[in-house]
């Protein structure tokens, strides 16, 4: 256990180890350079993980080793929890059948796209091939982490996925002003998207939140209702991740009885904690959670939120070993860029088709 007598001492300053790391994550995703190109704290943090894990691993106290794992597992689990507190069902609302079709098709065909080409593909063994596909479908870095738990996949997995989440969304992050300023604005018929299409396409598109917020910001003279709709289609799709998790533990347990028999018993994996992600972001929902007092509160909670993330993500980094690629080649690029090159070709024509249906 990592706070019994014996453990907890080194579970203490495992916790506080990652936290420095995590709070120097923090400082170089606020400097200007780094905050511009769109690079959160997680990603910062995990970089710095791994850093951590090929070089430093053998130099600390292995008794720390419980409060790596304890930030990788248990703050995880809490910190998603707590990610609730970042979207309302008004939102949602706000939006309407468009934002809510486009987010859901997109989520769903990318992952299953992701995880196919992965491991039927490619090669890739199933568990990076979810992780993956979690990052691309849903929301970047924070739905692998998300997704890890239900999967009991390795760090080393999560840190691939993550990889590929920096790479192709940070690609996006330029393409799509270039997009829509060359292509998209000045076209006529079926290419033509309005600025409040576009901020739809963006935002069930993208992968990480962050990038979603960028790319209006770097369209010059770009209508507030484009960062609006965007951001609100990518918290969508946030939210989306708890039934999504729900799912998957429902399948895995369905795989696991069928490769086992009939007679096999098998434990339904229900990731509670995006059961309660769910119920955090009802409460936030809530007509007294609106007021200016409460949603300052909320601020601050979003804030350790991030942090705790970011926590979470450096542990998962320091459990990461170069050793531990070999074998994987370019898969896990070839899979990022399938599922990349259908969230940009494959989610402009849905976004088109449900604007044009609803």
């Amino acid at each position: 256990m990592a706070f019994s007598p014996e453990n907890r001492s080194g579970t203490i300053s495992g916790i506080l180890f990652v936290a420095i790391f995590a709070a120097a994550a923090t400082f170089i995703a606020g400097l200007g350079p780094v905050h511009a190109l769109g690079l959160s704290p997680l990603v910062i943090g995990i970089v710095m993980g791994i850093f951590y894990a090929n070089t430093l691993h053998n130099k600390l106290p292995e008794a720390w080793e419980t409060g790596i794992t304890f930030s990788g597992k248990k703050i995880l689990r809490f910190a998603i929890v707590v990610y609730g507190f970042r979207i309302t069902f008004q939102q949602i609302m706000d939006v309407g059948l468009e934002g809510f079709f486009v987010s859901l098709i997109m989520l769903s065909t990318t992952f299953v796209l992701g995880t196919w080409l992965g491991n039927k593909i490619f090669g890739m063994e199933k568990d990076t091939s979810m992780l993956t596909a979690s990052g691309a479908s849903v929301c970047g870095a924070a739905a692998v982490l998300a997704t890890e738990p239900v999967l009991k996949a390795e760090g080393h997995k999560t840190a691939i996925a993550v990889s590929m989440v920096v790479l192709f969304g940070t690609i996006s992050m330029f393409l799509y002003p270039v997009l829509y300023t060359a292509i998209i604005e000045p076209a006529q018929g079926f290419l033509h998207m309005t600025p409040s299409q576009f901020g739809i396409y963006v935002g069930g598109t993208i992968h990480e939140v962050a990038q979603v917020v960028a790319v209006p910001a770097s369209i010059p003279n770009a209508p507030e209702v484009m960062a609006n709709n965007a951001v609100i289609v990518k918290m969508t799709r946030v939210i989306m991740i708890a039934p999504m998790l729900i799912v998957l533990g429902l399948y895995l347990s369905y795989s696991a009885k069928k490769e086992g028999g009939e007679s096999a018993a098998v434990k339904l994996v229900i990731p509670w904690f995006a059961v309660y992600f769910i119920g955090v972001a009802a409460f936030n929902s809530l007509p007294f959670m609106q007021t200016e007092g409460i949603k300052a509160i909320v601020t601050n909670i979003n804030i350790v939120d991030t942090f705790l993330l970011t926590m979470a993500m450096t542990a998962l980094g320091m459990g990461t070993r170069f050793a531990k690629f070999k074998g994987l080649g370019l898969a896990p690029i070839y899979t990022a860029l399938g599922m990349f090159i259908w969230l940009v070709v494959g989610g402009f024509v849905i976004t088109k088709l449900i604007c044009q249906i609803f």
